[in-house]
C-alpha cells in the first residue's frame, strides 16, 4: 500500500470509501462524500489501533480504516522526513550551492554537509528560475562526484521553467532524472545523476 490506500473513513457522522493519500507533509482523502486535507502542522493527535488511524485536527478526529499500514502511516506523521533526508543529504557529505538564494537552506545544509566552493562535491544544488538557466547542467557535470547528484531547485507551476524542461536539459547532458521533491512551499527540487554505465 505505501503511502497511498483505499480506505473507509470517518469523519463524524460522515463515512465515505475513497483514496487516502500520505505526502510529506499533508494527508489526503478524496471520495464524492467526503474530501479532507490535513497538514501535518495541524494535527493534535495521532493515534493507531486494530488498523485503524486516527487524527485529530481543527476540524474533528477522522479514523482511516488501513488495516497493517495504520501504524506505518502514525509513525510517518509522528515523525516526518525532514528536508535533508528527502535530498539524500547524509553527514559529512560536501555540497556546492550554485545561484541558490536562501540563507536559510544554506545555514541547515551546514548541519549536516560540508559546503564547499571548490573542487568536486557529492552534491549540487543549482538554483534556476527560468529556462535558460540550465545551460549551467553540463558545466556542472565535472564537478559533481561520479556518485553524486545533481539537484535543480525551481519555482513551482511558472512557464518560465517546467519539470520537462529540466529533464529534457539533464537527457542533453547524459544524466537522468530520478527524483522530485517538495524543497519548499514555493520551490520544487529535481534530481538529476549520472548514469550508471557512465559512472
Amino acid at each position: 500500500m505505501g503511502n497511498e490506500a483505499v480506505c473507509r473513513t470517518r469523519l463524524g457522522a460522515t463515512e465515505a470509501t475513497g483514496r487516502a493519500l500520505l505526502e510529506s507533509e499533508t494527508l489526503l482523502f478524496r471520495s464524492p462524500d467526503l474530501k479532507l486535507k490535513i497538514p501535518f502542522a495541524s494535527i493534535t493527535g495521532v493515534a493507531d489501533a486494530d488498523g485503524v488511524l486516527t487524527i485529530t485536527f481543527p476540524d474533528g478526529v477522522a479514523a482511516f480504516e488501513l488495516g497493517v499500514e495504520a501504524a506505518k502511516w502514525a509513525v510517518k506523521i509522528r515523525s516526518p522526513r525532514s528536508r535533508l533526508d528527502k535530498l539524500g543529504v547524509r553527514e559529512g557529505v560536501t555540497a556546492l550551492l550554485v545561484d541558490v538564494d536562501d540563507a536559510a537552506f544554506r545555514t541547515e545544509l551546514g548541519t549536516r554537509a560540508t559546503v564547499v566552493t571548490k573542487g568536486p562535491a557529492d552534491l549540487i544544488f543549482l538554483g534556476a528560475s527560468k529556462a535558460a538557466h540550465l545551460a549551467q547542467i553540463e558545466k556542472l557535470i565535472p564537478r559533481m562526484a561520479r556518485d553524486g547528484a545533481l539537484w535543480v531547485i525551481r519555482p513551482k507551476g511558472v512557464a518560465a521553467i517546467t519539470e520537462k524542461q529540466v529533464m529534457d536539459a539533464g537527457k542533453a547532458a547524459g544524466l537522468v532524472d530520478t527524483k522530485v521533491v517538495r524543497f519548499s512551499e514555493t520551490h520544487t527540487a529535481e534530481k538529476l545523476v549520472i548514469r550508471v554505465k557512465d559512472r
